[in-house]
C-alpha cells in the first residue's frame, strides 16, 4: 500500500473549526468532488450511511470515516486537521482533531480493506500523530504522512 496514491497532496487541509459530524461529512465531500471528481453527494450520502452503523471514530482523536461508492475508480483518501478537536462519538470519547476519510469503489472488496487497515496503522503511531498536531501546513501534513517513517512506524 502506498500512502501517497491513497492521498493527493490537495485532498490534505486544516480547518479551524467543524461542529458536528453532518458538516465534517459535508466539508469531506466536497474536498473529494474537488480533488477526485466524487459526487459530492453521493458521497455524503455514503459517508452518512456507513456512520449510521457506527462510529468511525477509533480513538486517541482519530476518526476514520469511510465509504464505498459508484464513480470511484481506486480507493482514494481525504486528510482533515482541525484545529478545535469536536465530539465525535468516538469509542473512547475522546474527541476528534485527526480525521481520514477513504472513498472506495462500490466493488473494491479486499482493496477498501487494506486500505483501511494501513491508514489505521499509520494513525495509531503515536509519533505521526503528534507530528501532524504539530504542524497546520497542508503541505508538511501531506510529506508527514506520505514520508516512509510513517509508513514503516504503521
Amino acid at each position: 500500500m502506498d500512502m501517497a496514491r491513497l492521498l493527493k497532496p490537495e485532498a490534505v487541509r486544516v480547518m479551524a473549526s467543524v461542529t458536528s459530524k453532518k458538516r465534517l461529512f459535508k466539508d469531506l465531500s466536497d474536498i473529494a468532488h474537488a480533488s477526485y471528481d466524487l459526487d459530492a453527494d453521493a458521497a455524503l450520502d455514503c459517508l452518512q450511511e456507513r456512520e449510521s452503523l457506527g462510529s468511525t471514530g477509533v480513538g486517541h482523536g482519530v476518526a476514520l470515516p469511510h465509504a464505498r461508492l459508484e464513480g470511484v475508480n481506486a480507493v482514494t483518501g481525504v486528510f482533515l486537521k482541525l484545529e478545535r478537536a469536536f465530539d465525535y462519538g468516538s469509542v473512547d470519547k475522546a474527541p476528534v482533531d485527526l480525521v481520514f476519510a477513504l472513498f472506495a469503489p462500490r466493488d473494491a472488496g479486499v482493496d477498501h480493506l487494506k486500505a483501511l487497515a494501513y491508514v489505521s496503522r499509520t494513525l495509531r503511531d503515536a509519533a505521526v500523530c503528534a507530528k501532524l498536531r504539530a504542524n497546520s501546513d497542508p503541505v508538511t501534513l501531506h510529506a508527514i504522512l506520505t514520508s516512509p517513517a510513517s509508513v514503516k512506524a504503521a
